[in-house]
């Protein structure tokens, strides 16, 4: 990777590679920029001692300075070792006792303040970078150095050694460990996969169908980069195909960032997907009455032709002319809006999404493709190709990979894109990767033209009172394509009935609390009016109205806080902890059950 960056730079040289804003503006970096900076990090690492194969760490938020760090530890030939910005000093100190890092570049005062306090019990830990000085102009420890500093240091050892990053990084192979990616994890503590460059090189091989990026387009970086999809495409395919990524400001920026940028590559999890159709059902529920009007008459058209365009139907020529007036009057001006407009391709991953959401964007014009994978596939596993979309399910294998159903629906995957192996934990790399099929842990089944549907997580499937088997995602994707729920977990192992943990849209239900003049201060008092629980008890009603008498969620509790990756209750991906949720309203689930 640092090679290839270093061939983009010189081919693309003052080209814009990033953009952040500061200030209110948007800054440029170049190509250029972007490889000098790589340079000067990689030699201040070898300045300080850095040898082949170590682990560096890196927690921040998504920033040109992780960029330069990630590729300036593989340029050294180190490994770089993500850790997310949202740990808690627990969870820090696990990765970096277990990874052995000696040297760890932190985002600013807060990971700085972590890592003062773990530092005693890490004796391995020789030296604390830190990105931004804020708050730190006064502060001065022998262990700690400011990037400034750090990028003064590499340019030092570069002038009297000018060779020595070249021949280090020339001296690495596909064999050698570009990534440590710990796992985030729905149980247990986080598990630290292997990636090597032989199988960074096969995701980009793999990819080249399914995600055909050039140098012009551009993308919005803000979902975790410790995590190996936005790793993925702000670092791994950026580089490769020279196209600009721009980092959002933080999570909550998303939308406003969204509409500055106007993407052409836009990946995304299911929960903002969900969030930006949820956003657009309520703003159309209060717009007036001819506005309304317009956008359902668009919108009718946009699903006929959607419909047709994934049945791979020809559209008739009336058919043909709706939708392009449709288009140029309704659905553009508000894909114009979200900042949607130039999205040409656009992902969904981490996480099922409902099929309904994806055909609300499809029916406006944003043909929504899921990839599939995971960490110890390098990311990719299956896919939808251009023109090749079957909703409901995640595509076919890749280019190179072999995906096959186990005898209990767990499903297996073998190709050069699977891992090496959990660091320091052979045991457990030798369960999980059998006879060179890598075991997902997820249960499915493909469809008569050979695209894999994803059931759930095998450990998530349970067997009710009169043993039926239930797929709890399914359901719960149900619920949340209501635009007034944010999360739902639906549970009901061994029991005769379900029931479902719900937790509100806070934004959506706001909005509708205002307006029907519900009182409320805090989000606890939304989630505990009777008013509020007539509305999700309405939007349960529907969906048990499509499901069939075992899947139906019989009771709910709305929980009083929301979900948060801080306390364990969601991974930085989104996605719901089960287990942790359980566990911690256990007392709230016993209600549900009393007779």
């Amino acid at each position: 990777m640092p090679a290839m960056l270093f061939r983009q730079a010189a081919r693309l040289g003052a080209r814009v590679a990033m953009r952040r804003k500061e200030f209110g503006i948007w800054r440029r970096i170049t190509w250029d920029d972007y490889a000098r900076h790589v340079r000067w990090v990689g030699h201040a690492l070898l300045a300080l001692g850095l040898q082949k194969g170590e682990r560096v760490a890196v927690i921040g938020e998504n920033r040109p300075e992780w960029l330069y760090s990630d590729l300036g530890i593989q340029a050294a030939g180190g490994a770089t070792t993500g850790i997310y910005a949202t740990n808690s000093a627990e969870q820090v100190h696990y990765i970096l006792d277990h990874s052995g890092a000696r040297v760890v570049i932190v985002e600013g005062e807060e990971q700085l303040d972590k890592l003062l306090e773990l530092r005693n019990t890490l004796p391995r830990l020789e030296r604390i970078i830190v990105i931004d000085p804020e708050g730190l102009r006064s502060f001065s420890d022998p262990m700690v150095m400011m990037f400034g500093e750090f990028l003064a240091l590499g340019r030092r050892h570069e002038e009297t050694h000018p060779g020595a990053l070249e021949d280090r990084t020339a001296g690495l192979t596909l064999d050698d460990v570009a990534l440590l990616i710990y796992t985030s994890g729905t149980t247990g503590p986080p598990k630290g996969a292997m990636l090597t460059y032989g199988n960074v090189k096969f995701e980009i091989e793999s990819s080249l169908r399914c995600i055909p990026a050039d140098e012009h387009d551009e993308v919005l970086s803000y979902l975790p980069l410790a995590h190996i999809a936005e790793r993925s495409f702000s670092v791994i395919l950026a580089i490769y195909h020279g196209y600009t990524v721009n980092f959002a400001e933080n999570l909550e920026a998303v939308p406003q960032n969204l509409r500055e940028v106007r993407p052409t590559l836009l990946f995304s999890v299911p929960r903002i997907w969900e969030k930006l159709y949820s956003g657009i059902h309520l703003g159309m529920l209060d717009a007036e009455w001819p506005k309304r009007a317009a956008f359902a008459l668009a919108l009718s058209v946009g699903k006929t032709y959607a419909a047709r365009r994934l049945a791979k139907r020809p559209e008739p020529a009336p058919l043909r002319a709706a939708y392009a007036l449709a288009r140029t009057t309704v659905l553009m001006p508000l894909r114009h809006r979200l900042g949607l407009d130039r999205v040409r391709i656009a992902l969904s991953a981490a996480a099922p999404i409902s099929p309904d959401v994806l055909r609300f964007f499809w029916s406006i014009g944003v043909e929504i493709r899921e990839i599939y994978g995971q960490t110890e596939g390098t990311g990719l596993t299956t896919a939808h190709r251009p023109g090749d979309v079957v909703l409901g399910t995640v595509g076919k294998p890749m280019t190179g990979i072999e995906v096959r159903i186990a005898s209990d629906g767990e499903i297996l995957v073998q190709s050069p894109g699977v891992f090496t192996g959990y660091f320091k934990d052979p045991e457990l790399t030798a369960r999980t990767v059998v006879d060179g099929w890598l075991h997902t842990g997820d249960v499915g089944e493909f469809d008569a033209d050979g695209n894999l549907r994803i059931t759930d997580r095998k450990k998530d499937i349970f067997i009710n009172a009169y043993g039926k088997n239930i797929a709890p995602q399914y359901i719960e994707n149900k619920l949340k394509f209501s635009p007034y729920i944010n999360d739902a977990v639906v549970i009901g192992d061994g029991k005769k009935y379900l029931t479902a943990l719900i937790v509100i849209d806070e934004d959506n239900i706001s909005k509708w609390a205002q307006d029907h003049r519900v009182p409320f201060t805090t989000f606890t008092d939304l989630s505990q009016s009777p008013d509020v629980r007539k509305v999700i008890a309405a939007e349960v009603e529907a969906v048990n109205r499509t499901l069939s008498s075992p899947e139906q969620v019989k009771k709910f509790a709305l929980l009083p806080k929301r979900l948060y990756q801080e306390d364990g209750e969601v991974t930085p991906t989104m996605k719901v902890k089960r287990k942790a949720i359980m566990e911690k309203f256990g007392d709230v689930i016993t209600d549900l059950y009393r007779e």
